[in-house]
């Protein structure tokens, strides 16, 4: 059983973990508490850990480099948060290297780690030999990923018509803002206002996990749930009920 779950701050001001760690302080025996960010005071290994991490190519199993250029980038990006994007990390080889950085007298299935990252994150599909984008990667710790909720479920199939035929008129894809801006339906954007309380859902979920071992709900509706698209996202991190019948008798 879960006693403590420690909530790790992001650097975006989008995700609040005060409020995230309220709202899961209401749903379970645990203890709370919020901690900064998981990524302050990085060594040159931690950054090295990211720079193994970097997919190299969607179709490509292999990750990393450790090329100089590479490392001094990951080593920037941790020191100033706003200028890292653009990369999908192996979000497995992420958690290994930020397991080792966990304080040693709580590293306990008892005690659970919520890191909410800054960064892309990823696993490999061995069923379509591609790298998949996540929200989170559920284990220990878990990892949340807060540019995820925005880029890994899938946006309205008009954003995607749109952003084929604006690219055959002008030779290069849109800005995603110009897209956002103009295409109709329901999907989160970067610094959605919303950002808070749809993750707040997830890191439940990563709770869960450790707690019963059942990694996702597979009732759409529920907040325990895995959407692949945008639009699944809304109603089940946003819309009544927040938990299927089963699962409301534990957290609702």
């Amino acid at each position: 059983m879960v006693e403590r779950v420690s909530v790790y701050r992001a650097p975006t001001a989008a995700a609040d973990a005060d409020r995230i760690a309220r709202w899961l302080d209401e749903r379970g025996e645990w203890a709370v508490d919020v901690r900064g960010r998981f990524l302050d005071d990085a060594s040159d290994e931690l950054a090295r850990g990211f720079a193994r991490a970097r997919v190299r190519s969607p179709y490509d199993r292999e990750t990393g480099s450790e090329m100089l250029g590479v490392v001094r980038y990951e080593e920037r990006a941790l020191e100033n948060p706003e200028r890292a994007g653009g990369v999908i990390y192996d979000g497995l080889r992420v958690q290994d290297a930020l397991r080792e950085r966990l304080p040693r007298g709580e590293r306990s299935p008892e005690h659970a780690h919520v890191i909410l990252l800054d960064r892309v994150l990823g696993t490999w599909g061995e069923h379509d030999g591609r790298w998949h984008k996540r929200v989170s990667v559920l284990g220990w710790p878990a990892l949340v990923s807060v540019p995820g909720l925005y880029e890994a479920p899938a946006k309205p199939e008009a954003y995607y018509r749109e952003q084929g035929r604006r690219a055959l008129l002008s030779g290069d894809p849109p800005p995603r803002e110009v897209l956002e801006n103009e295409v109709e339906g329901e999907f989160l954007i970067e610094d959605d206002p919303r950002t808070t309380e749809a993750l707040a859902g997830y890191v439940l979920g990563a709770v869960h996990y450790l707690e019963t071992g059942e990694a996702f709900c597979d009732d759409e509706r529920c907040r325990l749930s895995n959407p692949h698209r945008q639009e699944g996202v809304v109603r089940a991190q946003l819309r009544e009920p927040e938990f299927c019948p089963r699962h409301a008798e534990r957290y609702g």
